[in-house]
């Protein structure tokens, strides 16, 4: 099993870090992993992304052209990746960031109304772990035990008391997730 995915959207969003906990959540569970964030001025609201590979053997590249999943949180991000997800790949997509919805009929849509549960739950910090939740239903790459071990790894200590809601936040994800 590999999977290569492609995760964009504005600076803010926690795009970056959203590929660190699923890359450290890939090492959790003794996959081989690459992680390749590209930002600049981005990170203050421009357009981030991050690459993901996680297989369960040796990763030749981190280099993609193509992806098996890309994860589109603003218009920008949907219009260049769009077209480079694979035929029979997954594209999932944030409704409140986009304007124009995914058109490809040769690949899997799913649509995650993330920022809008995260107002629910009244903490916008979330929206990057319903997103995560969302993934990992309709693509299950890691557990979501090998994600809880990750949160404890990656988020500072003083955060660690957050740790619940985030794993209520991916168990929303995983409600909320509709394919189109």
């Amino acid at each position: 099993m590999k999977a290569e995915i492609i995760i964009s959207g504005f600076g803010g969003q926690g795009v970056l870090s959203m590929g660190k906990i699923l890359a450290y959540s890939g090492l959790m569970e003794g996959k081989e992993v690459t992680w390749m964030p590209a930002y600049g001025p981005e990170q203050r609201g421009g357009t981030a992304n991050v690459t993901v590979i996680i297989s369960e053997e040796k990763i030749s590249s981190p280099i993609l052209s193509h992806y098996d999943v890309a994860i589109v949180l603003n218009q920008p991000s949907l219009d260049k990746f769009e077209s480079k997800v694979k035929p029979g790949g997954i594209l999932i997509y944030d409704g409140y960031g986009i304007i124009n919805p995914p058109t490809r009929k040769d690949i899997n849509v799913y649509r995650i109304d993330a920022m809008d549960k995260a107002a629910d739950m009244k903490n916008s910090k979330v929206f990057n772990m319903v997103v995560l939740g969302g993934l990992l239903k309709v693509c299950p790459v890691v557990s979501t035990e090998g994600l809880n071990k990750a949160l404890y790894k990656t988020l500072p200590e003083r955060h660690h008391n957050l740790i619940p809601l985030n794993m209520q936040a991916v168990d929303e994800g995983m409600k909320i997730i509709e394919k189109q």
